[in-house]
């Protein structure tokens, strides 16, 4: 089953930009971050695209569909 990656972390390190911050920009908890930084929430498609405006990055630049395989 695939699961949703994503550089949310790695594009906030870069920005020096906390979780809070974040979270306030978009209007979602910080929980919601963190949650989705360790990829336990898929995110709604307007969220996606909130976020994605927030860096001036497109979707396909910080979420990615990876298949896990399972042996």
């Amino acid at each position: 089953m695939p699961r949703l990656k994503t550089k949310i972390h790695e594009l906030r390190r870069q920005l020096n930009m906390k979780q809070e911050k974040l979270a306030k920009l978009i209007g979602v908890r910080r929980e919601t971050i963190g949650y989705l930084e360790n990829e336990k929430y898929n995110p709604s498609l307007k969220l996606v695209m909130d976020i994605a405006r927030t860096f001036g990055k497109s979707v396909e630049e910080i979420f990615q569909f990876v298949n896990e395989n399972i042996n």
